[in-house]
């Protein structure tokens, strides 16, 4: 099931100039949300923004009707949603796409491998929540372009190790995520968000290690709802609409290793 409803902006977090996370509270109870998801978010604050956002999942609790979102300030649009003040009205759709698969590993020492970047830890954190409740416990490997970039650490460190590298080395591993000595050790399942350079990136090394690997891609939408074809991507199957068959998928799915 999904809603179209009017969230109100509990709390405001700038979390460094470039983003900010939302927590927001629904009057109405929430539909069963899973990590991977989105919601279409819009931005009455932005007299130029005309379309809905579409943001990741960052966590959704059903007991409380709250949800949060992590934005990255990119434009107008989501500048304006990361500058509205507490107590203001947010219209949301929700939940939106396919979320991640779970599957419980085949030892209890196996654990799987969350990888993201940017904005793209945010469903990596509501999946890390997802596992830890299903009994599972994950590992995390997170990229940054430097240590300010680094977002919610305290969080992810709450539920498994957290791995971390940084373009200009200033905290964790200097380097890329593939570069990490975690990707030259056994795996066998591998999630990841993040920009499509590092994805493809992670899925080669997947592919190398013998893992299963689910990306979730972060191509433009701007409908939610599989009408506006903007954010076709080609499959083994032909082209799909990420919104609608995605944003999840197996990289099995794709064509990245032709």
């Amino acid at each position: 099931m999904k809603i179209c409803t009017d969230f109100r902006l509990t709390e405001s977090r700038h979390l460094s100039p470039a983003y900010g996370l939302l927590t927001l509270q629904s009057e109405e109870p929430l539909p069963e949300i899973h990590a991977g998801q989105f919601a279409q978010v819009r931005a009455d604050g932005s007299k130029t923004t005309f379309l809905r956002r579409p943001i990741s999942i960052c966590s959704a609790d059903p007991e409380t009707r709250t949800i949060r979102l992590l934005i990255r300030r990119a434009g107008n649009g989501t500048a304006a949603l990361i500058d509205t003040p507490a107590g203001h009205l947010i219209n949301i759709m929700l939940p939106l796409g396919r979320p991640f698969d779970i599957q419980a590993p085949d030892q209890s020492t196996d654990r799987p491998l969350l990888i993201g970047g940017g904005v793209g830890v945010a469903p990596l954190l509501f999946l890390g929540h997802e596992m830890r409740q299903a009994g599972i416990c994950p590992e995390f490997l997170i990229g940054a372009r430097s240590a300010s970039d680094l977002l919610l650490l305290d969080e992810f460190k709450a539920l498994g190790d957290v791995h971390i590298t940084t373009d200009d080395g200033s905290l964790g591993h200097r380097g890329v995520v593939t570069a990490h000595p975690r990707l030259q050790r056994p795996v066998s399942q591998i999630f990841c968000c993040g920009p499509a350079p590092m994805m493809k990136a992670v899925a080669a090394a997947a592919a190398k290690l013998g893992a299963s690997c689910q990306v979730s891609l972060e191509n433009m939408m701007a409908c939610g709802i599989g009408a506006c074809l903007c954010c076709v991507e080609k499959t083994v199957r032909g082209n799909v609409c990420v919104c609608t068959e995605g944003p999840v998928f197996n990289i099995n799915q794709l064509t990245w290793l032709d």
